[in-house]
Parts: C-alpha cells; sequence; structure tokens
C-alpha cells in the first residue's frame, strides 16, 4: 500500500493597515521625516538640498578655515561680522564631499560641478522635501517576510540614514511590518508615543508645519536660539573693560563716538562708563528669553547708548562680542578680550 501527502501553505499577510507599502503616503512621510537637511551649512554652501561633509578647507575674507564640525560655522559668521562694510567672500577648496537629501555621497572636483548640483535645490525658504519639525527615536524594530524566500528577518533600523535607505529599497516582494509602539521627538523636545501606522501618519501630518526649517541664507537671523538671561549677565558682569565696537542710531552712523570709553556692568544693575579722566553712570536690565532678550541701558550723559535694545548675538572667537540691535536702524555693538 502506498500513499502521498501533498501540503498546502498558506500565506498569512499583515493587514494592509499595518503593513509598509513602497510608494504609500506614510512611507513617502517617514522618508521626509529621515532625510538629510541641507540647511544646517547654508553659510557655506547655500544650497538647501545637500551639504558638505567635513572635513573640509575654506578661505573666508583670506582667512583659511579648517571645517571640522558645525563649531567653524560660528567662526565663518564671525569673520563675516567683524566689518560690515566690506564685500564677505568664501571660497572652497575642491574636492569635497557632498551628501544629498538620501545620504547619497557626490565627490565635486570644482565649481562647475558644485553649480550643478545646487541649482537644482529649491531657493531660500521655498517648499523642499525634509521635514524637519519632527524625529524619529531609534532604533526602529522592522520585521521583514520575504514572499520569494519565505524567510522572516528583523532588522534593528538606528540613525535617519538607515531608514531612509531601507524604505527606499521596499520593494512588492517583502512584507515589512513596524514593532509598536515608535517614539518621535517634537520641536519643543517633547516626546510622543505611537501605536500604529495610521496614529504615526496623523502625527507627521499634524506637525510637520510646525517650525521654521530655517531654509535662508541669512545666517543673522537666529543667533540667540541659545541665548539666555543667566549667560547674558554671566559674561556682562565677569567681564570689565567693555568698548563700543560699532554704533547706528536711526540708520546714522556713530562708531567712533565713544572711541577711548570703557563700559562696566555691576550684578546690582549699575553701569560706568570711563573716558580720558572722566565718568558717566546709569543703570541696565535684561528681561526675557532667546530671540526676545530685551536689554535697557540708561547712561543720561551718554544718550546715543541708551535703548530698549534686542539682544542679537553672544559670540566668541578672538574675543567676545554683545551685538544689540533694534529693528535694521538702531545697533551696538560692545567688544571685550576677556575670555
Amino acid at each position: 500500500m502506498t500513499s502521498c501527502r501533498k501540503e498546502e501553505m498558506e500565506l498569512i499577510e499583515a493587514p494592509s493597515d499595518e503593513a509598509l507599502v513602497a510608494n504609500s503616503l506614510i512611507v513617502n512621510l517617514m522618508q521626509q521625516v529621515s532625510s538629510n537637511d541641507g540647511s544646517n551649512d547654508n553659510i557655506i554652501d547655500k544650497s538647501n538640498c545637500f551639504n558638505i561633509k567635513y572635513p573640509l578647507k575654506v578661505t573666508v575674507n583670506g582667512q583659511q578655515i579648517n571645517v571640522k564640525s558645525e563649531d567653524e560655522y560660528k567662526v565663518i559668521e564671525y569673520i563675516f561680522d567683524d566689518n560690515d562694510d566690506d564685500v564677505d567672500v568664501l571660497d572652497i577648496t575642491f574636492p569635497v564631499t557632498i551628501v544629498l537629501e538620501d545620504f547619497t555621497e557626490v565627490i565635486i572636483n570644482n565649481y562647475i560641478e558644485f553649480n550643478s548640483y545646487s541649482a537644482n535645490c529649491p531657493g531660500e525658504n521655498q517648499v523642499d522635501n525634509d521635514i524637519e519639525c519632527l524625529d524619529f527615536q531609534y532604533p526602529i524594530i522592522a520585521s521583514i517576510f520575504n514572499k520569494s524566500t519565505e524567510i522572516t528577518n528583523i532588522n534593528a533600523i538606528t540613525t535617519d540614514a538607515e531608514l531612509n535607505h531601507f524604505l527606499k529599497d521596499l520593494g512588492d516582494d517583502l512584507i515589512v511590518t513596524i514593532n509598536f509602539p515608535v517614539n518621535v521627538m517634537l520641536i519643543d523636545n517633547s516626546i510622543m508615543s505611537i501605536n500604529n501606522l495610521s496614529e504615526l501618519e496623523n502625527t507627521i501630518n499634524n506637525y510637520k508645519n510646525d517650525c521654521d526649517e530655517d531654509d535662508d541664507y541669512d545666517y543673522n537671523d537666529d543667533d540667540c536660539d541659545d541665548c539666555n538671561i543667566e549667560k547674558l549677565t554671566t559674561t556682562l558682569i565677569n567681564c570689565k573693560g567693555w568698548t563700543v565696537d560699532q554704533l547706528d542710531r536711526n540708520n546714522t552712523n556713530y562708531d567712533d563716538v565713544y572711541e577711548g570709553y570703557t563700559f562696566n556692568f555691576l550684578a546690582d544693575g549699575r553701569v560706568g562708563a570711563y573716558w580720558s579722566g572722566f565718568s558717566a553712570y546709569g543703570s541696565w536690565d535684561a528681561s526675557g528669553t532667546k530671540n526676545n532678550i530685551k536689554i535697557t541701558i540708561n547712561i543720561p550723559d551718554l544718550p546715543l547708548c541708551n535703548n530698549d535694545w534686542i539682544l542679537h548675538e553672544i559670540s566668541e572667537y578672538t574675543k567676545t562680542r554683545l551685538d544689540l540691535r533694534v529693528a535694521d536702524a538702531d545697533r551696538l555693538r560692545y567688544n571685550n578680550v576677556c575670555n
């Protein structure tokens, strides 16, 4: 007696609302969140869709800078800001490697090649692909079933680049599910726990426009994101002998009016100015946060100093600077060699 047995394998697929499908809305949104933000080095390349991989060398107004991290972007800005009356020039030393939105790296040998990529980037503050207002928290665990080989793999994704490439390579022969919950960080650094793809899609759509992605080339417009009253006060009172480097009132230049004057700010709100055996005294006060810190200076005998100034920047390189402004008409910049 003989017998034969025929077995059939039933393929049980994940429900469509639980699986990642190539070119679906949620996959496209996840790619946008995990794409490379090219705007962080606009002070160098003025290109929003890629950044330049460091280390690299640039020459800024005749000074060579070795860019090893984002810290050097502030040095470049410091040199640009040193003189408002000159023409700022930055030259890139080639070859360099640029990193595109999908983290592809391309070697660029000259400005002709560089401009061919830069010209294809969206311009200042134009709509682009990346979403910068929220970020994934890693690792993200993905379960991958290959229909052809009937093999299931578990993939731990640990970076934006890995996630972006993973989503880009999705094919119809794969069934991919994400192990929830997944955490995302919002622009205010709060964490949201997401329990399914539908919730993730809604979260990205709800928060993707909640921030200024800073896709412009104005490196001077957000210099006090990290400013606070404590840092300002510490800088002012611990350094003695501030000098006036730049002074404009009602668009009129008064840079030389207080030449040879030194200013001391005290913790109790007093301020003193000293020059050629003379002195003048007044008060100062500060309030607010970040880019809205107001510094009120009142020295009756030195009226050009007096204003409700807005702290524009605290910078430190070869010397310490406090840049105070009111709109575009008034500016007061104090310098000090105190470190």
